[in-house]
């Protein structure tokens, strides 16, 4: 009838990476931008091995979206690892939607597929943009899951064209789903920049700093970055933010120039200020043999922050970076000092690159622009399941 408001739709989503609070930031916002039309819930294992160990789910207080940790087993292994029957039961409740923030070829990602309701749009994701033949049984996993599916997310341009083709994939409905930017969290800061400046025994002002954010591991070329670095001629300073197998080597090349580098590890929700200390942010990552770079978040960071980017060839990095920033092959070592110097000596220039990439961060990597492409999706889908009048 004309005047009665249609009732919300329920999208329970199902993810691993959920354990962790702020990996749940696409449920949240999709809660907030779905307002009355949606019924979002969120559930992730009770308790998951994660990078850094062992994590358990923990609901943070007023979180925008139903929030539930169930259990699992065996989460060491993420490929094979299985969710118990508290999700069955879950999942045979009356869904709009379901959507998997698992790969096809998991045996997670095939279970919520199996015990989804015939009746809900089901969507699986995935961040794969490296071709490959997976052995049995995750070759049939993989196959069962995508034929259950009425479409599939990919984390990046650079996963669709390795995917959209492959049997499973092809002919089914897809839509980019990258992973967002806290704009609010993420912002320039020129009290920050000056306090951590000040923090790290650092002038306020000096040579500008080159950084870096993420794993200390080889795909992330900072070999690479450091020798371009040490062939620069014009004057610069090091941040470098993370941590990983490599903090060692860095460490040592560091001992050499100890009042130019520094290196911090954070949390990600403490990496803002830091990167706000930050002149001109390299992503220098090398393709191996089994990854190529599936999206690059400090990129999108640094942008919303104001701050211009350099990143690799690899993957997904020139898809993020776009017309915001500076793209260089990732073996091109001279390229990398030459486009460096450029930038150390014009301020004008990094202040245009980072306009830019902030415009990009807010139009195109906002959380609530993210959430809402999602459920534009979902609705979609749903809108193609219902009877023609």
């Amino acid at each position: 009838m004309n005047g009665v408001p249609r009732a919300r739709r329920r999208l329970v989503t199902v993810g691993h990476s959920y354990v962790i609070g702020v990996n749940r930031r696409l449920a949240h916002e999709m809660a907030r931008v779905g307002g009355e039309a949606w019924d979002i819930t969120c559930v992730a294992p009770r308790r998951y091995y994660a990078d850094l160990g062992w994590t358990d789910f923990v609901a943070e207080p007023n979180e925008p979206c139903r929030a539930l940790g169930v259990n699992a087993y065996g989460t060491r292994l993420p490929h094979v690892f299985a969710y118990g029957p508290e999700l069955r039961r879950l999942l045979a409740e009356r869904w709009d939607a379901v959507y998997a923030w698992e790969e096809p070829y998991a045996f997670a990602g095939w279970q919520v597929a199996e015990w989804s309701s015939p009746n809900a749009v089901f969507v699986i994701s995935t961040l794969q943009n490296i071709r490959k033949r997976y052995p049995p049984p995750f070759s049939w996993l993989e196959r069962r899951t995508l034929e259950r599916s009425d479409g599939w997310i990919y984390c990046g341009q650079s996963a669709y064209e390795a995917q959209r083709d492959k049997p499973g994939y092809a002919g089914r409905p897809s839509r980019l789903g990258p992973l967002g930017v806290d704009v609010e969290l993420f912002r320039a800061d020129p009290a920050a920049r000056r306090r951590v400046r000040e923090e790290l025994g650092w002038a306020v002002e000096g040579p500008p700093v080159v950084g870096f954010v993420g794993r200390f591991v080889p795909e992330k070329g900072l070999g690479l970055l450091m020798r371009a670095l040490d062939a620069a001629r014009s004057p610069w300073r090091a941040l470098f933010i993370g941590g990983g197998a490599l903090e060692s080597e860095i460490r040592a090349w560091m001992s050499k120039k100890p009042d130019r580098v520094r290196i911090v590890t954070l949390p990600h929700d403490r990496v803002p200020p830091y990167l706000n200390a930050i002149d001109l942010l390299c992503a220098p990552s090398k393709t191996a043999k089994n990854w190529r770079e599936q999206f690059g978040r400090m990129l999108v960071e640094a942008g919303a922050c104001g701050i211009p980017v350099i990143g690799s060839d690899s993957g997904e990095i020139p898809y993020v970076i776009g017309d915001a920033g500076l793209v260089l092959g990732e073996e091109d070592e001279s390229g990398w000092t030459k486009r460096i110097e450029e930038l150390l000596e014009s301020p004008s220039r990094r202040r245009e690159l980072g306009e830019k990439g902030l415009a990009r961060a807010r139009s195109t990597y906002a959380w609530p622009v993210v959430a809402r492409g999602y459920l534009d999706f979902f609705e979609e889908l749903l809108d193609a399941r219902r009877p023609k009048l």
